[in-house]
């Protein structure tokens, strides 16, 4: 058992459909009066039926009040990290303090290649996302002397100015599930970010995406709970139990619960387009879960 003792979270993945031009956004305010602490948009710069994410961030950021917002995750190969920084750091000001960052290193390379940028080898593509990550935290370095030299194989950053620095201390959140890229999540960033249907074997394969964060944050001298370990999860509300997040919301806040207390995940994050979803997630299954954790945690 597992329990990095992180506060919980609990947020939204919301599909960022261009049509009806105005639902993703109206999704985001939803989860915010609803009381959720994250409203995320998936990211998929080469689909004309998406909205631009990083666009419909800034609109919904204007759309609400104290709800954060990240990308779930952004495509760093067609995001250049010096720019994602900046841009990162504008809206986190602009907005309050809401915004963090969740990147990834990107997974459909022949969309990504037709929209100009190089594709990469698994290899290098968790190189790249370590020059990325070195660049941003660089670039919101304000207080760090001179200007930023990062000189990469696949970025190269050669005297850019420093600044501006967030509203708060922004969290990198990484999508990732092979080794290489989840012992450099333990390096460098600050938290991790799968989705729980792309996991094999479900919630089993958490124990070992745990056990390659935590090495990758020992061999840097890092303590493994500095790294959040966030999940995408999908399910459906129903009178009576049926599967796991298949039945009503005391169950789902049972089956959450157990994924923090033995595989240490803190943050759930909900893929639903439904507003009554969004809304009993929220009334019913947060405060449920956290309720459990709490009293287990003593």
């Amino acid at each position: 058992m597992t329990d990095y003792g992180h506060d919980l979270l609990f947020g939204t993945f919301i599909t960022p459909t261009a049509q009806p031009v105005h639902q993703a956004a109206e999704l985001a305010v939803v989860s915010d009066r609803a009381g959720l602490d994250l409203a995320t948009f998936q990211d998929h710069p080469y689909l004309p039926r998406f909205h631009d994410t990083w666009t419909l961030l800034s609109y919904a950021a204007a759309c609400t009040e104290r709800i954060h917002l990240s990308g779930n995750v952004l495509n760093l190969p067609l995001r250049p990290p010096a720019v994602l920084a900046r841009a990162a750091a504008s809206l986190d000001l602009l907005s309050g303090g809401r915004i963090e960052l969740g990147i990834g290193a990107g997974g459909f390379w022949d969309a990504i290649e037709a929209m100009g940028s190089r594709r990469l080898s698994p290899g290098e593509s968790v190189a790249a996302l370590a020059e990325g990550i070195e660049i941003i935290r660089e670039i919101w370095a304000v207080d760090k002397a001179g200007p930023v030299k990062v000189e990469g194989d696949y970025y190269r950053v050669s005297g850019a100015k420093r600044g501006p620095a967030p509203a708060h201390d922004i969290k990198i959140w990484v999508g990732a599930y092979k080794p290489r890229m989840l012992r450099l999540i333990g390096r460098a960033a600050d938290g991790a970010l799968p989705s729980l249907g792309y996991l094999p074997n479900g919630a089993d394969d958490l124990t070992a995406i745990n056990q390659h964060i935590d090495e990758g944050a020992q061999a840097a001298g890092r303590d493994p709970r500095a790294v959040r370990r966030l999940l995408n999860i999908s399910g459906e509300f129903a009178p009576a139990g049926r599967a796991f997040l298949q039945g009503p919301a005391e169950q789902w806040a049972e089956d959450l619960a157990g994924l923090t207390l033995e595989y240490g995940v803190s943050a759930f994050i909900l893929a639903a387009d439904d507003p009554a979803t969004i809304e009993r997630f929220a009334a019913e299954v947060a405060p449920a879960t956290r309720e459990l954790v709490a009293a287990e945690r003593g």
